[in-house]
């Protein structure tokens, strides 16, 4: 049953925050009918900022349900200090350093940072490298070195394209590019003239109509454009297309974007 007063959530780091946000909620995914008020605290480097948070934490429990609190902080003082909160913590690493110690036979450097900062410079910069092929690469803007994409989003206007692409490099490194479909290629029934050659790179993505109408509506109010009729038409004979040329797709209607590029990747077979 929904909470009335959201249940306070704490995301703590002595880094950028990202990873626990992300095993946090997570988490919470698997408590849909409860509602949750979320606060992250990044670049906790102190113990004296992490004693004030941990000021914070107690004066809620003090008033209400005790917080919910997920970290991610690997420096031990730093650790320990949170622990001591009266909010209900989830210590997303020493849980599981101290087991690792013990396998690897060998200290943990408590160093913070280390999961989304330059400690490998080389798959960083092929990250960069990535992101900028696929900003190159957005919308059919160029056609460079299109032969070196590992993968070629295909899809109607708004079904998600760029923001998997995207998040294809910046998470894993792949070489992305992304490829509009419009009604001169639905007319000719045919994959763009410069995807012919690529194909077997090709992915496409769809969506339901409606969805897709109510994202072009907030784009073009009124147009033609978003209209209901034009997404269906779209949407079918984008399907078609792909099951012509054999380019396996997927419904991005209801798909958060991580989603999409697990899918995607384990598909294509693409290694990261």
């Amino acid at each position: 049953m929904t909470d009335e007063i959201p249940r306070p959530v704490y995301f703590l780091s002595d880094s950028t925050g990202i990873t626990a946000e992300t095993l946090g909620n997570t988490l919470l995914t698997q408590f849909p009918f409860n509602n949750f008020d979320r606060t992250t605290v990044p670049f906790i480097m102190t113990v004296e900022q992490a004693q004030a948070v941990v000021d914070t934490i107690d004066e809620l429990a003090a008033r209400g349900p005790a917080p919910i609190v997920f970290s991610t902080a690997v420096n031990g003082d730093i650790r320990r200090t949170l622990a001591r909160c009266k909010g209900t913590m989830v210590d997303l690493i020493g849980t599981n350093v101290g087991q690792l110690e013990r396998a690897l036979g060998t200290p943990a450097s408590g160093e913070p940072g280390r999961a989304h900062g330059l400690g490998n410079a080389a798959r960083y910069q092929s990250r960069m490298t990535a992101v900028e092929y696929a900003m190159e690469h957005d919308d059919g803007q160029s056609l460079r070195a299109l032969e070196k994409a590992q993968i070629i989003l295909v899809a109607p206007s708004r079904c998600g394209k760029t923001p998997t692409t995207m998040y294809l490099a910046l998470q894993h490194g792949i070489f992305a590019a992304n490829f509009p479909l419009v009604d001169e290629d639905f007319e000719q029934e045919g994959l763009p003239k410069p995807l012919r050659p690529l194909v077997g790179k090709c992915f496409g993505l769809t969506s339901n109509p409606l969805r897709l109408s109510q994202v072009r509506t907030e784009r073009r109010r009124g147009s033609p454009y978003a209209s209901l009729r034009q997404c269906g038409f779209e949407l079918r004979s984008a399907e078609l297309l792909y099951v012509s040329h054999g380019i396996p797709y997927l419904n991005s209607a209801s798909v958060s974007v991580e989603e999409m590029a697990a899918t995607i990747l384990q598909r294509m077979q693409l290694r990261h």
